[in-house]
């Protein structure tokens, strides 16, 4: 049960959406009536993210859940599975498709066609970003993701063929390290993001750690 009902979070102003601190137990921080890009830039600057739509939840959970990229590894079957070159790798060719890709994949979604349609622009902006994984001659997985200076939030996944999606997450921590990304943020911790090397470490940490990543707040390179 939430500790703040969303009508009362709807009336406060906007300073408090913009301290995450102001999170109740379940992490909520904020509801707005609705996402828009401005919103979505403000969130993950100070550590939040929208876990909802019309209205829209904002939340920054504690703990936090991160990869480390200086320590994150690889099993030598997925490298073995990288190296045979069964599927085809792009970045940012298809954010839209991979996007609606993970709404269909996971069932009671929270990707509503207007997520999707603030995400798609926020991606047009330079700050949204997506990993492809084709076969033969269609997506077969791919994951879409946050970028903003050199913080990162991973967002979601699919996978139609299995491995698809480790052969994406395997070429996605490759293109962060080569941009030199320092915050790998999973959000909240599940069993195949554990999978996968995620860890947990307190808000407080992790906050201390954005504000360093962020920098300018600038938008990426088209990856």
């Amino acid at each position: 049960m939430l500790s703040k009902s969303w009508t009362d979070l709807m009336r406060l102003p906007l300073r408090h959406f913009l301290n995450p601190r102001m999170a109740d137990s379940d992490g909520l921080v904020a509801v707005t009536h609705a996402i828009t890009t401005d919103l979505l830039l403000e969130a993950y600057q100070n550590g939040i993210f929208p876990w909802s739509d019309r209205p829209a939840g904002w939340y920054s959970p504690d703990p936090r859940s991160i990869f480390e990229l200086d320590t994150l590894t690889f099993s030598r079957r997925l490298r073995r599975v990288v190296r045979q070159g069964k599927y085809r790798v792009t970045f940012d060719r298809a954010f839209q498709a991979v996007m609606e890709s993970c709404g269909y994949h996971h069932e009671q979604s929270w990707l509503s066609p207007s997520m999707v349609n603030a995400y798609t622009e926020f991606h047009r902006m330079g700050y949204a970003h997506s990993v492809e994984i084709w076969g033969e001659k269609y997506l077969v997985g791919g994951l879409y993701g946050v970028q903003v200076g050199k913080f990162f939030a991973g967002e979601s996944m699919f996978f139609h063929e299995t491995d698809a999606s480790k052969v994406g997450f395997f070429h996605l921590v490759e293109k962060l390290r080569s941009l030199g990304v320092v915050l790998f943020d999973s959000q909240v911790i599940n069993p195949h993001t554990a999978s996968l090397g995620a860890i947990e470490i307190p808000r407080a940490d992790y906050l201390a750690r954005l504000e360093i990543a962020i920098g300018d707040g600038a938008p990426s390179i088209p990856w």
